[in-house]
């Protein structure tokens, strides 16, 4: 059973939490968290979720995601991600999201970060990942067009290739 926190809408942690599965309460906010990790190489680290999970089964998603359960930040979400779903044990102490997308339901934190994995000593949890791999910005955006990759927008995951050695959102910093 998984307990999620429920925020405000400027996403100040209120006294409620909701079960997953639940209806989520009208008004409140829950917290998702993604963590896109890409090489020296500017590939990033994909996963293929399993046939037997509910949503989106059997296609490819960025490296890792899901909710914050009761307790955790954002960044503690991140890290536990990392670890249950792909079995690497990541810091991102210093680190922020990049990108936070507000959905209807919540917030839903982007860490992008570099680092430079072996795949073959990953433990990938069975209930959610089956494969994983390094790919470029077109071999993504071509399993998106042919309906393997979850349907992101693709000039989301243009801007999250790009947003990976830049950060803010202008070209030079005033000095």
């Amino acid at each position: 059973m998984e307990v999620w926190d429920l925020y405000q809408e400027e996403r100040i942690k209120t006294e409620q939490t909701m079960i997953r599965g639940e209806a989520q309460p009208e008004g409140v906010f829950r917290q998702v968290v993604h963590v896109c990790i890409f090489n020296e190489k500017g590939e990033m680290l994909i996963q293929q979720r399993q046939p037997f999970k509910k949503g989106w089964s059997n296609m490819w998603d960025v490296t890792v995601g899901g909710s914050a359960v009761s307790g955790d930040t954002s960044r503690s979400a991140a890290e536990r991600e990392v670890l249950e779903e792909i079995g690497h044990q990541i810091s991102l102490e210093n680190v922020r999201p990049a990108l936070t997308i507000n959905f209807p339901g919540g917030f839903d934190d982007y860490y992008l970060v570099q680092e430079e994995i072996d795949i073959n000593t990953l433990k990938l949890q069975e209930e959610e990942v089956q494969a994983v791999k390094w790919a470029s910005l077109n071999e993504i955006l071509d399993k998106i067009e042919e309906g393997m990759f979850i349907p992101y927008h693709k000039s989301f995951i243009e801007l999250m290739f790009f947003m990976r050695n830049h950060r803010g959102t202008h070209t030079r910093h005033e000095r």
